[in-house]
Parts: C-alpha cells; sequence; structure tokens
C-alpha cells in the first residue's frame, strides 16, 4: 500500500512582482533631511541606493561620480538611475513595470530616490552606511548559536 501523496493545497501570499513598496512615492517629505539632500545633491542619494542594490560591488562615490557625469554631459542620468529601480523591484518583488520605472526617474527623480532610499531602510538597510558596514552590523547583531547542555 502506497502512502498518500501530499495534496496542494491553495497558495496564500503576494504574487511576484505585487508587493506594495514600504512608502509611496510621494511621500519624499516625510524626512525633511533626506528630502532636502536628494533635491539639491541627488547624486548623493543615488550613490548609496546603488551601492546596497549592487552588494558592494560599486561604491557610492563611484555610482555618484558617474550620476554627475551623466546628469552634467547628457541630461540623461534618469536612463541610468531606472536600472536600480528595476533591480530593486526583481530583487524584493516590488509592484510595478519597467516602462514606469523609467517614467518615474524621468518625470521626478527625487522622489523616486527617496523612494528607493526608504526602501531599503525599511527593509534593515541604513544606506547611508554602505553595504560593507550594513553586513557588519547585521553579522554582529545575528543571535549566537546555542547548544542544549546537560
Amino acid at each position: 500500500m502506497q502512502p498518500d501523496k501530499p495534496t496542494a493545497g491553495p497558495v496564500s501570499g503576494v504574487p511576484v512582482g505585487s508587493a506594495p513598496w514600504s512608502s509611496g512615492l510621494f511621500d519624499c517629505f516625510d524626512d525633511y533631511g533626506l528630502c532636502c539632500m536628494t533635491w539639491w545633491c541627488p547624486c548623493i542619494t543615488f550613490g548609496r541606493v546603488a551601492e546596497v542594490v549592487d552588494r558592494g560591488s560599486t561604491s557610492c562615490g563611484d555610482s555618484g561620480a558617474l550620476y554627475v557625469l551623466l546628469s552634467v554631459l547628457t541630461g540623461c542620468q534618469w536612463i541610468y538611475t531606472c536600472t536600480y529601480r528595476g533591480k530593486m523591484r526583481a530583487e524584493y518583488g516590488l509592484s510595478g513595470e519597467p516602462c514606469g520605472d523609467c517614467c518615474i526617474h524621468f518625470w521626478c527623480e527625487p522622489c523616486a530616490l527617496i523612494q528607493e532610499y526608504r526602501e531599503l531602510a525599511a527593509r534593515g538597510y541604513d544606506p547611508k552606511l554602505g553595504w560593507h558596514l550594513n553586513m557588519e552590523r547585521h553579522a554582529a547583531a545575528a543571535p549566537a548559536v546555542q547548544h542544549m547542555g546537560r
């Protein structure tokens, strides 16, 4: 006699690519310091987001400098920055579409950068620390392995 095969029950949860962002696109004024920094120096906010999204393979300074160069030379830095929004959506299953990413970054780039920064913060990262310090902080916060004793 064969054991009963498990049957698939109903699956609940959020479909891939439809999780809501932790803050709205126009919640950018909730953090005045971040808002001011991003409106006047978006290269800093972008550099911080890019370093965490790229898991330390690029630095804040390198990404920020490339942002400035693209902005000054072409005015098309939004094409570069919208790719990071796409990377975040793919990584965290966030709602949105590639065309929407580009439109958001074209029409209101500071709002998009702030939303991305806040999303990383809501997921436990502190973008101003960079990737490596965030990893050290998470490793230090990990609980020690406990063993049962007699």
